[in-house]
């Protein structure tokens, strides 16, 4: 039997609002949206992803992003790949950039070959992980990256056309208590329409299914509990697992590491 390959490492980060994580794995990771910004360089081999825009490939050395809220996956081509990657907060990047945009950031491009700004995201990554960290030096290489980002790869984000009356609704009502049990029929109740429509037209417009979104949702109310610092078996009961090991292979399947080490590396 082949052996897998995954190696992650969850680091802690001198930027508050920058979460920083090393991967080197043959993991395929399903289809899912993260709530920050995310940028990132190929290390070692390639992946191919569905994105926004379709199916992208990237290559060692390329730079890889997302959106927040953009639903993407990613699967190895051939052997294990590794990136680097940082996460950023909404608020930060807004923060950041206000006085450089005069509208919602946003990342035209899933993939791009970009040494310049392989190069500014290797210098924020490095000293963000470093063991010491000069505030001054993180806050410009910081304030470099984004605005070199932007510059050369952002876009005016288009308004989207609004979804169907019935996703809208099911979407928030998962959005709101991702921790609550709901079944198909309460949902396709609550929009007013069958559960096939409701399940068809789901899938059409978010890329997942409710019941993986809703998946998706607890993971990512399990990740902010245990960032406030909640002991993982009270994080898995409050955003709705059946028990601590169900969040556990739920939590590792999105983000490739363990609740433990998410939590020991932002504490």
């Amino acid at each position: 039997m082949v052996g897998r390959t995954h190696f992650v490492a969850q680091h802690r980060s001198a930027l508050p609002g920058v979460e920083a994580m090393t991967l080197l794995t043959d993991h395929v990771f399903p289809r899912h949206s993260h709530e920050q910004f995310g940028i990132g360089v190929i290390t070692a081999g390639a992946q191919r992803s569905w994105s926004g825009v379709g199916w992208v490939e990237s290559a060692t050395g390329d730079v890889i992003t997302v959106n927040p809220g953009e639903m993407h996956d990613g699967a190895p081509i051939g052997a294990a790949r590794g990136w680097r990657m940082l996460y950023l907060d909404v608020a930060l990047v807004t923060s950041q950039l206000a006085n450089e945009i005069d509208h919602r950031p946003e990342i035209a491009c899933p993939t791009m070959r970009d040494p310049v700004l392989g190069r500014l995201f290797a210098r924020l990554f490095c000293g963000a992980t470093a063991a010491t960290a000069e505030p001054l030096a993180l806050e410009e290489h910081l304030l470099r990256m984004l605005a070199y980002l932007v510059r050369q790869h952002g876009s005016h984000p288009q308004r989207a056309a609004l979804s169907p009356p019935a996703v809208r609704r099911a979407r928030q009502r998962l959005d709101d208590a991702p921790e609550l049990s709901v079944t198909l029929a309460e949902l396709a109740a609550l929009t007013g329409v069958s559960r096939f429509q409701l399940l068809r037209g789901f899938v059409r417009e978010v890329g997942i299914t409710p019941h993986a979104y809703n998946l998706q949702r607890r993971v990512r109310l399990a990740r902010q509990l245990l960032a406030a610092g909640q002991l993982p078996v009270d994080a898995a009961l409050a955003s709705g697992f059946a028990d601590q090991s169900h969040m556990t292979r739920a939590f590792r399947r999105q983000f490739g590491v363990t609740p433990g080490r998410y939590q020991a590396a932002v504490a």
